[in-house]
């Protein structure tokens, strides 16, 4: 096992597969030595996302380095554009969607670096999540 990095590259980011797009991971616990912080980069095709979710015991903040994106933080949505921010406190629902024709590219980051429960909930399919999209 290598020691934590303090520098990381692309090619050193740990790649995770979900859904059929590649997520990267530039921090987490076992990468880098932040205990505190996870960073995610996501690039999100037009008409993909990730859909309504909860992380129990995690507090996250989305940024959104280029392109648009419908998020969601309960039953608010806004569109965020690149520079923009949204924070979701630990336990709130919420989903983020490319609504747009161009691919989107945002940062997860998300604290505490490491939890005892689950890191994500999916709640996608349970009322009223699985219909808040269709008005």
């Amino acid at each position: 096992m290598r020691p934590p990095l303090r520098f990381v590259t692309p090619a050193e980011a740990i790649k995770e597969e979900y859904k059929g797009r590649t997520n990267y991971w530039l921090s987490r616990p076992g990468l880098t030595e932040a205990k505190q912080l996870q960073i995610c980069q996501a690039t999100l095709p037009p008409g993909e996302g990730h859909n309504f979710h909860t992380h129990p015991e995690l507090e996250e903040v989305i940024y959104v380095l280029s392109g648009e994106v419908e998020q969601w933080v309960e039953k608010e949505f806004r569109l965020m554009k690149a520079g923009e921010v949204a924070h979701i406190p630990p336990g709130l629902v919420h989903a983020t969607f490319n609504s747009s024709k161009a691919d989107a590219v945002i940062l997860a980051i998300l604290s505490p670096g490491e939890s005892t429960g689950p890191f994500m909930v999916d709640v996608s399919d349970e009322s009223p999540w699985n219909q808040i999209r269709k008005r």
